[in-house]
């Protein structure tokens, strides 16, 4: 196990275990759950404990369309028509994304894999560049839960039978997700109703088992 310098990182006291910050090899890592699961303050913190690129679908998406790549312009055709981007589009724009300096660290990928296809196409992807996919976060809450957290936010457009409804959408979609995951062995499920520190540390310690002994 490495000690690193504490106060040269600006890092949070959370962030550490034991004293010292836990160093790891170069980790791939999908990031799954439904509004209001705390996956947004989550998925930030892992970002920030791991140092490594945190890559939004709809970030990678609007990038490539302001640097005017092919690809960037053809998916924005999609999107400003109110169409989902296709599978293939996606991913092509992922392993552009992933070619980048900054990812040989490891990245973090938000919203992405949507469906069965889009993880199929990832896993080929990130095995051909011989960097597989180490683990798969998935945040879970009840129901009764997430419609109270969300109700909290005072949202227009956050109504019970909204939320309820949306919840239920999401669970349809990810099923599949992470039944594949759970196959392949790389599901990590995250009991997401507690404190986000509680939350942080059953994330830290899955991310402890994915990687094996920290270096």
């Amino acid at each position: 196990m490495m000690e690193i310098a504490l106060p040269s990182l600006g890092l949070e006291p959370q962030d550490f275990h034991l004293g010292v910050l836990q160093t790891y090899d170069p980790m791939r890592i999908v990031f799954l759950g439904p509004p209001g699961s705390g996956k947004g303050t989550q998925a930030q913190r892992l970002k920030d404990y791991l140092q490594i690129v945190h890559l939004s679908t709809g970030e990678m998406l609007r990038q490539a369309h302001e640097a005017g790549t092919t690809l960037g312009i053809e998916a924005a055709r999609f999107m400003n028509a109110g169409q989902l981007v296709p599978d293939d589009m996606v991913v092509r724009i992922v392993a552009d994304r992933i070619r980048e300096n900054d990812c040989q660290r490891g990245c973090l990928f938000d919203g992405f894999p949507r469906t069965v296809p889009q993880a199929q196409a990832l896993d080929q992807l990130l095995t051909q560049r011989g960097t597989p996919l180490n683990l798969v976060i998935a945040l879970e809450v009840s129901e009764p839960l997430l419609v109270e957290r969300l109700l909290a936010r005072g949202r227009a457009d956050d109504d019970q039978q909204t939320i309820r409804e949306r919840f239920r959408q999401y669970s349809r979609q990810t099923q599949p997700l992470l039944d594949y995951y759970a196959s392949r062995g790389v599901l990590a499920r995250i009991v997401a109703e507690g404190c986000p520190d509680d939350v942080f540390e059953q994330i830290r310690a899955a991310v402890e088992t994915a990687a094996g002994a920290p270096k």
